[in-house]
């Protein structure tokens, strides 16, 4: 595993868990702001990022019961692996190299904030048919954990670029990405299963502001 690159400018930095939330539904905002003379990757001063917080709470405030309602798609089996955390690598995200995702609640803090992105609960995995593999991660995150600017370069992934998740026992999905789209923070369209394909999501915040929800759109295209 490689080691994470970390912006020397941003290594003293008082980041917190910004970049995720999917409005009153998908994952928590920074209970504190900024406090850096450095900037991010790209050039973007995290100065800006002051007095702009994202709302307080997890996923599973608004409609849980929609979310818990959801059956994961069908395709699964005996063979299907106990342990359900996923390994993801993203050759051109900086941060994402054999990560480990659990599966959690989107109102999971801890597993928010110690890990690069999350599997949201309820959603499908990669060894079943019609599955939407929904991971999200923190755009800014916390500094010292695997959350720290792990999903900070998503906006880089583009067409045709490759994403890889293995399981738990070893088998590799290869998923090429296909779509980026911007979603309104109330939009859980995008954690529902897309028909006829078996793809993988990835869900972070847009920048400056938080305001909506950055998607990218993988589908399976191999699996050894």
């Amino acid at each position: 595993m490689r080691i994470k690159s970390i912006i020397p400018r941003l290594v003293s930095a008082a980041l917190v868990g910004a970049g995720v939330a999917l409005g009153a539904f998908f994952f928590l905002g920074p209970n504190d702001t900024v406090a850096t003379n450095g900037k991010a990757p790209g050039g973007f001063d995290v100065r800006d990022i002051q007095a702009r917080q994202e709302p307080e709470g997890g996923i599973a405030e608004g409609p849980k019961d929609e979310i818990q309602a959801r059956q994961e798609p069908e395709g699964g089996g005996a063979e299907d692996p106990e342990d359900e955390t996923l390994t993801l690598t993203i050759p051109k995200m900086d941060q994402i190299e054999d990560d480990a995702v659990p599966d959690a609640a989107g109102d999971d803090e801890a597993a928010l904030k110690e890990h690069a992105a999350i599997h949201l609960e309820g959603t499908g995995f990669p060894w079943q048919g019609e599955a939407n593999v929904y991971l999200a991660g923190h755009r800014l995150g916390f500094p010292g954990t695997d959350s720290f600017l792990a999903f900070w370069d998503q906006n880089g992934l583009e067409k045709g670029d490759e994403v890889f998740v293995t399981d738990s026992e070893g088998t590799k999905y290869t998923y090429r990405v296909y779509e980026e789209f911007v979603a309104e923070p109330t939009d859980l369209s995008v954690t529902k299963p897309v028909e006829g394909k078996n793809v993988l999501t990835l869900q972070t915040c847009t920048l400056p502001d938080y305001e909506q929800r950055l998607i990218t759109r993988a589908e399976l295209v191999d699996e050894a």
